[in-house]
């Protein structure tokens, strides 16, 4: 079981802030994971679109989406941040 958080326009757009999933057989990264929500349908592929810039974090740490996860993992999907 993996626990996926949405923040910022992806909450607003998805209408979810949270869920757990059980990580699917061969889903291996950030980036297939993200691959996988896509394939939900219309408002997910366009919201986690491949040219849309997603940031990611596991357990907590920013990561690139060729990072491992594994069961018992938090992901957390949000879009840039910039400081000011």
């Amino acid at each position: 079981m993996i626990r996926i958080l949405y923040f910022a326009r992806l909450r607003d757009t998805l209408g979810i802030d949270a869920e757990e999933i059980s990580l699917p057989a061969g889903l291996q990264t950030v980036g297939d994971l993200l691959a996988t929500l896509r394939c939900r349908g219309d408002l997910w592929s366009t919201t986690l679109d491949e040219t849309t810039t997603v940031m990611a974090a596991v357990n907590q740490s920013i990561v690139r989406l060729d990072t491992p996860i594994s069961d018992g993992d938090e992901v957390a999907f949000f879009p840039p941040v910039t400081g000011g």
